[in-house]
């Protein structure tokens, strides 16, 4: 089989290896479809913390089951993956909490991942289609990041609720806030982004690069400002920039990831009775809750699938100086 490693920032290889063989406890899947990250990108480009090469990475993954272990599992069967493994012995995980374990292994960042044309998982880690295709099944986990942020900020129908970032995770706590009955602020400073924001279910759209944003969200809240804000970002600015935009009373929900110091006003927020918190990965439930929204078609998988690249040509897209993995929503690796 071919396998694609990161070996280092920069550089792709393939390589050839033998078909792994499960052991106890593990399911061997063959690879259909992988959706590429923004993990895989900062990866790709020697930006992710606590990375080491080389590294295949993938860990948005659409198979086929071939053999292993798994309860109620038969060879040909479409799977995805909840790609957070742990041992589940440790504090998190006896709180229910398995998502934040201290012992966290997440495919294709601490361990291998599936970019390759097999891979061996847990088997406890595996999830059937029950009616899905690989398009749904390779979005699952990535609108489960969103699902995950969502019922950790308790959402409430009707309330305003104000996403900061629309990129892939950005814009599927969008359209999951809406099926919530939310009326959906997005914040980003790219108009295309904005324009699928409000494909997606927001109500309203604000563009970050405007002077008058405090502005405009307080015109469009009647002065409230938002009750649960989203930063999808990762951006030290802009998640510092957003504890101005909290109502009194609100919640802000940390879903983007990064390398720094956080600052703000402690008696403004304190004013304000704050509650700050942050989204990891994902749960069981938020998985079935996303499969059960894709089966009903409350999400659609065309909605979010704008560029499709053969597993050979990966290398290629990684590299190209146009950069088109900035572009669109998600990106979807075939493998057929």
């Amino acid at each position: 089989m071919k396998k694609l490693v990161c070996m280092e920032p920069g550089r792709f290889a393939f390589e050839e290896a033998d078909i792994p063989i499960p052991a106890k406890g593990e399911s061997l899947l063959r690879i259909r479809k992988i959706g590429i990250c923004g993990t895989d990108i900062h990866a790709f480009a020697g930006r992710q913390p606590f990375f080491t090469y080389p590294r295949v990475l993938g860990h948005e993954v659409a198979a086929d089951y071939v053999e292993g272990d798994a309860v109620g599992f038969a060879p040909g069967d479409k799977v995805t993956v909840i790609p957070y493994f742990t041992e589940g012995k440790d504090i998190a995980s006896r709180m229910g909490k398995p998502n934040c374990t201290n012992d966290m292994r997440v495919l294709g960042v601490h361990v291998d991942g599936a970019m390759a044309e097999y891979v061996v998982v847990p088997s406890h880690a595996l999830r059937k289609e029950e009616g899905l295709d690989y398009d749904d099944l390779v979005l699952v986990e990535p609108l489960s990041i969103g699902a995950h942020g969502i019922q950790r900020g308790a959402i409430i129908s009707d309330e305003f609720v104000l996403v900061i970032g629309a990129g892939p995770i950005g814009l599927g706590i969008i359209a999951l806030a809406n099926i919530a009955g939310a009326k959906v602020i997005a914040l980003d400073v790219d108009d295309n982004r904005l324009a699928y924001a409000k494909e997606l279910g927001a109500s309203y759209t604000v563009s970050a690069l405007d002077a008058d944003v405090h502005a405009q969200l307080a015109s469009i809240t009647d002065g409230d400002m938002a009750t649960l804000l989203f930063d999808a970002t990762g951006n030290t600015g802009a998640i510092n920039n957003a504890f101005q935009y909290m109502a009194h009373g609100a919640r802000y929900v940390l879903v983007g990831l990064q390398k720094e110091e956080i600052h703000f006003s402690h008696p403004e927020f304190h004013k304000r009775e704050g509650t700050l918190m942050s989204s990891r990965n994902a749960l069981a439930s938020d998985f079935a809750y996303v499969m059960e929204r894709l089966r009903d078609k409350s999400l659609d998988a065309a909605q979010f699938i704008t560029r499709r690249v053969n597993f050979m040509d990966v290398p290629e897209l990684f590299n190209n100086p146009d950069k088109p993995l900035l572009s669109g929503i998600k990106t979807v690796i075939e493998f057929d």
